[in-house]
C-alpha cells in the first residue's frame, strides 16, 4: 500500500546529501515557476547569472540567480507534478545552498464565488499524489505551514486574495465529479498537482515552503471552462504580473 511507504528504519539508497558539492553558490530563496512565459520574461529582464543545473533526462533545467532589493535570488523553471517537482527540490540540494523556496504557479477554481484573478493562498493540501507518502506519514491532508506569513503578505500590499485547502492530485484527466464534490465539500478551493509533495519534501528536509495560486480554469460549472483565449497571458499562470508577486514576496519572507 502507498500508505506504507514512508520509512524512518531504513536510509535511502540515493540520499542528496551524500551527493552533495562544496563550496555551493548561495542564494537567499529560490522562486520556482512552471510557465516558460516567465522563465523567458525572467531572463530577459533580470540581470540573471546560471548558478547551477539540475540534470534531468527529458531535459537539463538551468538555475538562475541575481540580486533584488539586497537579497540573492534564485531562479528555475520546474517540470509538472509531484515527482519532477520533489526531485527539483532533491537536486537543488546538491547544486546550491537554499533553505527556502516560493513556488508559484496556475490552479484549477473549485468554488464559482471566487473571482477570477484573485491569489490563492493554500492552507492545507489534499494528498491525492504518491510522492508525499514517501515523505510523510499518511494522512489525507498535510498543512501548508507559512500559508499565514503568505496571507499577511497579501493583506500588507493590498492583494485580493483567499485562503483555503488545495486539491494535490497527479491524474489531471481523473479530477471526475464525485471527487471533484468530496474535495469542494471538504473546503477545497483549489486543485493543482505539486502543493503537498513540495511541503512534504521541504518538512522532510527541514527548509522552508511558500505558495500561492493563481485562479485560472473552472471546474465548479457544469462544464469545464478554461477561462481564458488562445495565447492569453494576463490573469493566467503565464502572468508576468504573478512573477512580480512572488518577487517581493521572496524579498519579504528573506527579510523576516
Amino acid at each position: 500500500m502507498i500508505t506504507d511507504s514512508f520509512d524512518l528504519e531504513s536510509r535511502a539508497i540515493i540520499d542528496p546529501f551524500d551527493l552533495r558539492g562544496e563550496n555551493l553558490p548561495k542564494v537567499d530563496i529560490c522562486i520556482i515557476t512552471f510557465s516558460r512565459v516567465i522563465e523567458k520574461f525572467v531572463k530577459e529582464n533580470f540581470p540573471c547569472e546560471q548558478i547551477a543545473v539540475l540534470k534531468n533526462a527529458t531535459g537539463d533545467i538551468p538555475v538562475y540567480a541575481f540580486d533584488h532589493e539586497g537579497r540573492r535570488i534564485g531562479f528555475f523553471k520546474s517540470y509538472e507534478g509531484s515527482p519532477a517537482a520533489v526531485g527539483a527540490i532533491e537536486d537543488c540540494i546538491m547544486v546550491m545552498d537554499c533553505e527556502k523556496f516560493l513556488a508559484f504557479g496556475g490552479a484549477g477554481c473549485l468554488d464559482k464565488e471566487i473571482a477570477h484573478g484573485k491569489v490563492m493562498v493554500p492552507d492545507e493540501a489534499y494528498r491525492d499524489e504518491g510522492t508525499s507518502y514517501h515523505y510523510a506519514a499518511p494522512a489525507d491532508y498535510i498543512k501548508v505551514k507559512n500559508a499565514g506569513r503568505v496571507a499577511k503578505f497579501m493583506e500588507e500590499n493590498g492583494l485580493p486574495y483567499v485562503v483555503g485547502k488545495t486539491w494535490t492530485t497527479d491524474a489531471f484527466f481523473r479530477e471526475t465529479r464525485n471527487n471533484f464534490n468530496k474535495r469542494k465539500a471538504e473546503g477545497c478551493i483549489s486543485v493543482e498537482m505539486e502543493c503537498s509533495g513540495f511541503q512534504a519534501v521541504c518538512d522532510f528536509r527541514g527548509l522552508e515552503f511558500y505558495t500561492f495560486f493563481t485562479s485560472g480554469d473552472l471546474l465548479d460549472a457544469p462544464k469545464w471552462d478554461e477561462r481564458k483565449k488562445n495565447d492569453q497571458s494576463k490573469g493566467t499562470q503565464h502572468d508576468t504580473g504573478h512573477f512580480d508577486i512572488a518577487l517581493e514576496l521572496a524579498v519579504y519572507v528573506a527579510q523576516h
